[in-house]
């Protein structure tokens, strides 16, 4: 992955009202934040928003999605897909 590197300097002020205690927070929560910006605009998809953020678990993903206020996309077709492969997996209730 290329990665990009930026100065972003804030008032403490807005640093207080976020609630970003140490400096050394700043740059995760800059990256989440614009995240989490990308996935509500539907210019990258959940499973890019994880990687960029490192989340590799889709649960994790879906917890920290929703402390965010974003629930994730789930299908009719994902649901059976889902059930189709507990079946063959002999999980079927």
């Amino acid at each position: 992955m290329v990665v990009m590197t930026a100065t972003l300097n804030i008032p403490a002020a807005l640093a207080e009202q976020l609630e970003i205690k140490d400096p050394s927070d700043l740059p995760r929560a800059a990256l989440e934040a614009l995240t989490l910006e990308a996935l509500r605009r539907k210019r990258i998809s959940e499973a890019e928003a994880g990687r960029i953020l490192g989340i590799t678990d889709r649960y994790a993903l879906d917890g920290f999605l929703k402390q965010h206020g974003i629930d994730l996309e789930y299908a009719w077709e994902d649901l059976e897909r889902e059930r189709t492969a507990f079946r063959r997996a002999g999980i079927d209730r």
